[in-house]
């Protein structure tokens, strides 16, 4: 007798048919109410053909039971059962045909959703980076990778029916799988990237609806959250996509390079999926030519940040590789201006990797076909930093990009050469010129400085003897006021106060 416990009514996709206890790793997991034990069941390919398919339904339902992985000692015969049945599923759908009918459809993405769609909660480092920290995996891998290659297996299967299928892996399951691409766990994502390539493939009328949610999520993660794990792997996805465009291209699809590609390329972390961005952006301009120039006139290099330029540079060489020559004529001088800053850049990482240019046989003959443009632009630059720069590689690599771009053109280069050396000679002369103004300035202002002093110190001696002179003139006008006091004071003096002193005095007594 076969026995086994699982839920007794089907539980809606993406809804576990159990309890949540807690958090793992990576993600919110669950496990059974009542720790049900599994049994294991006959191996499919040893039951007869008439109970097979009843047999591979059981199975289905087995598998939906979920364990907590956090606890290592726990359920493990359990545990086992469940990776072997997954296991002994997988083979099963790989190995045989005819096992696909209709019936099984919802048993299987009952049995899908509820293994892989779960909500994954922030994560454990808020200040994760994804370049230096090592990522949190997921817990309950060993069952979950079973699942995700079922999965994979059923939409390769030959029997896979999308027109069956399309009711049950809808617009809800792209959008619960699309969510998964933020999980940290790398190995999951790249299931991911394959699994929703393969239902892009099969299901037209998800195609637009696959577009428009990745555009979404990229607009969110540009303006808004500023993170989200899976970029490189969407964008690994669109590469196949853009390929696969018709011509001429939409304008939904040129819309989608300029308002969502090209803003990508200033995103946080770009280092992390600068080489598919750059893929995709190639895989338009093979599509479209006209769309090189509005696009080049947004990715210039910055000169100041070195891994950016460098990766900057690296984008333009692969869209030079691809551009037709009427298209170069038009961005040329744009162009190479900003190469000719990036030459000049004191970081020798930018410096050489602009140089490496030359080194690319089909840009070599865009810039011999139009050597009368580029050569002036590049020529100060290059001239001064065969003269000036620290760093002996860089000196070495523009001396022979100087030979190159003077076998082009040898009178142009010539004159160039004339021109530079009678500027340089214009240039050491003003500023000879500028420093002895300078020398002038200082000298005179030292002179000026000192005329200051001396006359301060003549006003100084003049302020000094008018004061004496003031004081002297006071002191005299007080002694000429106390004089005249004393002789004014007895003839004006009251008769009955000169009684009173005379009574007072001894001549008197």
């Amino acid at each position: 007798i076969r026995v086994f416990t699982i839920p007794t009514v089907p539980s809606p996709c993406g809804t576990p048919p159990v309890a949540p206890v807690g958090r793992l790793n990576r993600s919110l997991r669950y496990v059974c109410l009542n720790h049900s034990v599994l049994f294991f069941f006959g191996v499919l390919p040893d039951a007869p053909s008439t109970e097979q398919q009843e047999l591979f339904t059981q199975k289905l339902q087995q598998c939906c039971m979920l364990f907590d992985f956090l606890d290592s000692v726990m359920d493990l015969k359990s545990k086992e059962i469940k990776r072997a049945t997954l296991n002994e599923l997988v083979d099963y759908v790989s190995t045989n045909r005819g096992v696909l009918v209709e019936s099984t459809y919802p048993e299987i993405t009952n049995m899908i959703c509820t293994n892989i769609f779960r909500t994954l909660p922030p994560s454990d480092n808020p200040d994760f980076d994804p370049e230096e920290d090592e990522p949190t995996l997921e817990a309950s891998w060993p069952h979950v990778q079973l699942v995700y290659e079922f999965l994979l297996r059923f939409l390769e299967n030959p029997d896979f029916q999308p027109s069956i299928a399309k009711r049950h892996i809808d617009q809800k399951f792209v959008l619960q799988l699309l969510e998964l691409f933020d999980s940290e766990d790398p190995r999951e994502r790249d299931f991911l990237k394959t699994i929703l390539h393969r239902i892009y493939g099969k299901f037209l009328g998800l195609r637009a609806f696959i577009r428009k949610q990745i555009n979404n999520i990229f607009l969110r993660f540009i303006y808004e959250t500023e993170h989200f794990n899976g970029v490189a792997e969407l964008l690994e996805i669109l590469g196949s996509i853009i390929n696969g465009f018709a011509l001429p291209l939409k304008a939904e699809h040129k819309q989608f390079l300029m308002k969502v590609l090209i803003p990508l390329h200033t995103a946080k972390g770009l280092a992390l999926f600068h080489a598919q961005l750059a893929y995709c952006v190639v895989q338009f301009l093979e599509k479209d030519p006209t769309l090189t120039e509005p696009v080049l006139i947004f990715i210039t290099p910055p000169t100041q940040s070195t891994k950016p330029g460098v990766m900057f540079l690296g984008e333009i060489e692969e869209i030079l590789d691809v551009i037709e020559p009427t298209q170069f004529k038009k961005i040329q001088e744009p162009l190479f201006k900003q190469i000719s800053k990036c030459v000049a850049n004191p970081h020798f990482q930018v410096a050489e990797r602009a140089l490496y240019f030359w080194n690319n046989e089909y840009i070599l003959s865009l810039i011999e076909e139009n050597i009368d443009k580029v050569l002036p632009i590049m020529f100060g630059s290059l001239y001064r930093i065969s003269k000036e720069h620290w760093n002996p590689t860089i000196v070495a690599l523009v001396y022979n990009v100087l030979k190159t771009l003077m076998e082009m053109n040898c009178t142009l280069f010539d004159e160039l050469t004339s021109s530079y050396k009678a500027e340089r000679q214009r240039e050491k002369k003003k500023e000879q010129e500028r420093d002895e103004l300078w020398k002038k300035l200082d000298e005179l202002r030292l002179s000026n400085a000192a005329l200051v002093q001396n006359n301060s110190h003549g006003l100084l001696g003049v302020q000094n003897n008018n004061n004496n002179n003031n004081n002297s003139s006071t002191n005299g006008d007080n002694q000429d006021k106390s004089a005249e006091a004393a002789a004014v004071t007895p003839a004006n003096q009251d008769p009955d106060v000169g009684a009173a002193t005379g009574e007072s005095s001894p001549c008197a007594k």
